[in-house]
């Protein structure tokens, strides 16, 4: 009798952590197929005020500090861009002060239109 308890103990432990761990997987699964995603941005957002801090025109992308994008529930951060056309970054320089928008591709975002404001 004593063995039949001990087996039935044991036999519901063991599912539940299975159902823990594959409850942690599935989980993990689609948090990882969302991040591919792209992220909706607002249609005809704001534009960004920010602070250029680095331009590299051999990769395509601009360093940025900006304060909290509220559309994008992003906090201020300097973060680095990948720039839709490279002749974005023909008229900015580091330290300049810039507006800016944003579209996600791919997960990422990617910057689409700068207006510099010296």
């Amino acid at each position: 009798m004593k063995l039949k308890i001990i087996h039935a103990m044991t036999l519901s432990a063991v599912l539940s952590l299975s159902f823990v761990v594959w409850s942690g997987v599935a989980i993990a699964q689609n948090t990882s197929a969302s991040e591919g995603q792209n992220t909706a941005v607002p249609a005809g957002s704001d534009l960004i005020d920010g602070e250029v801090r680095k331009v590299d025109k051999g990769a395509g992308r601009l360093t940025i500090k900006h304060g909290p994008i509220k559309d994008l529930d992003m906090p201020s951060m300097t973060m680095v861009y990948q720039v839709e056309k490279a002749a974005l970054l023909d008229n900015v320089q580091a330290g300049d002060n810039l507006r800016f928008r944003l579209k996600s591709e791919g997960g990422k975002f990617v910057v689409t239109e700068v207006q510099s404001t010296h």
